[in-house]
């Protein structure tokens, strides 16, 4: 039997095992309709949630969707707008590169008119210019040449008037007077004065120099000839270049110019300053009118080379004291040289001399070791010293001390 009691009046009653079967059975039952109930509502409201959350993820899902598809749209649209765009900027660069070419065209064009009138202007002009120049080329040969026969005939009169003593020094004495009426506006600083100096054999007529700054950039020797025409030695321009030549260079010019009045009727030397260097270096003619000219054209030439002539002078002035430097240094490297010697010398004679005061010296050492060492074998030898060693040999000494001693005790 089974007591089962009442939850509700607290009786307690007694029931089979059948009983108590069916009451359990009615229980689970019970229970198992409200489970049941239970579920299918959790059920049903977990199906409603998941339908609510399905259509949520599904408006969201649209909604992305849309927004998508909108974007594409909109994307598609920005792009046909693009494109329409380039189209119509294509269109317009087109136009303004046609108008750009038409535009080159028409300016290339006009320039090439402007160039062909300025070519036929330029054409005319040329031949004015050039029948101009014709013209005053005919004319400036025309005036040389009727210079040139007024010079001759000036010159034939000159000589004509000089007796032939004086021919020579009548010619020296024009150039003189030349250059002295331009000296100090010309060549202040310029030295031109008679070659006094035979002291090579022979002399010029003039030496002219000119220096900047201590320094030489310009020297000629002159020498002016001349004589009449009635002279029976006809003398030619050439027979007097190698003296010229040679006077040049014992007295150290850079220049020789003849000044000559001999062969007249030369057309070359009637023609201007002739360089005749082909024979003799740096060696020049030229008539009386040509004397102020050469001087001062090559003098020109010098100046332009002044500044060369300054900067090897520097160098030069540099290897005089690279000389100057080598010569100090070998002076010192001489000097140093025998110092070296006397003072090797003398290092070497106070190094035997110490060699040999080593040697005294070791000498001394190994006799003052021996002497130690003789020592130390006395002292040895004095501290093993005993009375008993001192009277084994004599009993009537040891008889001695051996009475004092047992007097003593």
């Amino acid at each position: 039997m089974q007591e089962i009691k009442c939850p509700h009046c607290g009786e307690v009653f007694q029931v089979d095992e059948s009983g108590y079967a069916q009451i359990a059975q009615q229980i689970r039952d019970r229970e198992f309709e409200k489970e049941l109930a239970r579920r299918e509502t959790e059920l049903a409201e977990k199906r409603e949630s998941d339908l609510r959350i399905a259509r949520m993820e599904q408006e969201k899902e649209h909604d992305k969707a849309l927004a998508r598809i909108n974007a594409e749209i909109m994307d598609k649209q920005s792009l046909i707008q693009q494109l329409q765009a380039q189209v119509a900027s294509s269109e317009t660069q087109r136009k303004l590169a046609v108008a750009e070419v038409t535009q080159a065209k028409d300016k290339e064009l006009s320039q090439k008119l402007t160039e062909i009138t300025q070519l036929k202007g330029q054409l005319s002009s040329k031949e004015t210019e050039s029948q101009l120049r014709q013209k005053s080329l005919q004319d400036q040969y025309e005036g040389q040449l009727k210079l040139k026969d007024e010079q001759i005939e000036y010159y034939k009169d000159f000589k004509a008037r000089q007796s032939t003593k004086m021919i020579g020094e009548s010619l020296e004495q024009h150039c003189l007077s030349q250059f002295n009426a331009i000296r100090m506006t010309a060549f202040p600083s310029a030295y031109f004065e008679k070659d006094n100096d035979a002291k090579t054999g022979s002399k010029g007529d003039f030496i002219y120099r000119e220096s900047v700054d201590g320094i030489e950039f310009i020297s000629i020797m002159f020498e002016m000839k001349n004589e009449m025409d009635e002279t029976a030695a006809k003398r030619k321009n050439e027979d007097f270049f190698k003296q010229l030549d040679k006077d040049r260079r014992d007295k150290g010019c850079e220049y020789a110019v003849l000044v000559s009045l001999l062969e007249i009727d030369s057309e070359l030397y009637n023609s201007g300053i002739v360089d005749v260097s082909y024979r003799y270096e740096k060696m020049y003619v030229v008539r009386p009118q040509m004397f102020i000219p050469i001087i001062t054209l090559l003098r020109n030439a010098a100046l332009n080379s002044l500044q060369y002539q300054r900067e090897l002078q520097v160098v030069k002035n540099q290897q005089i004291d690279l000389m100057h430097f080598e010569d100090n240094m070998n002076a010192f490297k001489d000097g140093f040289a025998r110092n070296y010697r006397l003072a090797s010398e003398r290092f070497k004679k106070a190094i035997d001399e110490i060699d040999k005061t080593i040697t005294h010296l070791q000498k001394t050492k190994e006799a003052l070791l021996s002497s130690e060492n003789n020592l130390r074998l006395a002292n040895n030898k004095a501290e093993d010293l005993t009375i008993k060693k001192l009277t084994k040999n004599a009993p009537s000494v040891q008889a001695m001390f051996d009475a004092r001693s047992g007097g003593e005790g």
